[in-house]
């Protein structure tokens, strides 16, 4: 989350400020609408609850969106195998969570466009030394692995970790990320695939009782998620790509992956 191997973004991060205009003249004026975007808080340093406050990159980019585009908006929490289905069933405008852009999810929801690309990492506790790899990992039977279910890193352990059965026992589910990484540095587990933004960022906020091993397991793009055929999908997708050509999204990374430590 905080080092420059967190994303996989092609640019150097800058400390460009952010925009101060309420709203760019070329950008959409929504006329101060309510807009309900619904998160997890379970996802540092994308949307995480600290010292009973609700922060996180996700949170300053919406809130750097709704002063462009003029629009109000107000935040619900939901479990994370509950959010897709709820988004499109038109209970809330929009989600964040760290959403992986998949076509199978396109189905269900429309997405914004990608305003994060990351990559999927291993992340194992410190003194880790029975595999560094993905093909160590597997070759082992004893050794487990955590995953929320229905999350791409569950997927990802699935078919390009283990054997491709979706049930495999060496799959151990919780509910939220978090609780993944906590069982990691319990024991209870000994693998946590994760993408580089949250997997770096615990690394670095945990004094060398974690750390990330063998290659990338590839990329994914991240977006914000919205009911079928939604309003808001156009407006924020310009706001996304101001954001983008200004430098703000930069800025964001900055301050969320190379500044800010989590927990403090």
């Amino acid at each position: 989350m905080k080092l420059t191997a967190a994303i996989g973004l092609a640019a150097a991060l800058i400390s460009a400020p952010f925009a101060s205009v309420a709203f760019a003249a070329d950008l959409p004026d929504l006329g101060g609408k309510e807009v309900s975007v619904v998160t997890e808080n379970a996802y540092p340093p994308l949307q995480f609850m600290q010292d009973g406050v609700a922060i996180g990159w996700e949170y300053d980019a919406m809130a750097e969106i709704a002063k462009r585009l003029n629009m109000t908006v107000g935040y619900e929490n939901i479990s994370w195998d509950a959010m897709i289905p709820a988004v499109s069933e038109g209970q809330f405008d929009i989600g964040m969570t760290g959403i992986t852009i998949r076509d199978d999810r396109k189905e269900k929801v429309d997405f914004s466009d990608a305003y994060m690309r990351s990559e999927m990492v291993m992340l194992v506790r410190g003194d880790e030394a029975r595999f560094s790899d993905a093909a160590g990992f597997a070759a082992n039977d004893d050794l487990l692995m955590a995953a929320q279910p229905g999350t791409t890193p569950f997927y990802v352990g699935v078919y390009e970790v283990l054997d491709g059965n979706e049930a495999n026992p060496r799959i151990k589910m919780f509910e939220t990320f978090g609780a993944g990484v906590q069982a990691l540095r319990n024991g209870d587990v000994d693998l946590v695939l994760t993408d580089g933004t949250a997997g770096n960022g615990y690394v670095a906020a945990s004094a060398g009782g974690l750390k990330i091993v063998g290659d990338k397991l590839g990329t994914e793009d991240f977006g914000f998620i919205f009911p079928k055929g939604s309003e808001f999908v156009a407006p924020i997708n310009a706001a996304i790509a101001a954001m983008q050509a200004d430098g703000t999204i930069e800025a964001l990374n900055k301050k969320w992956f190379l500044d800010f430590k989590v927990g403090g």
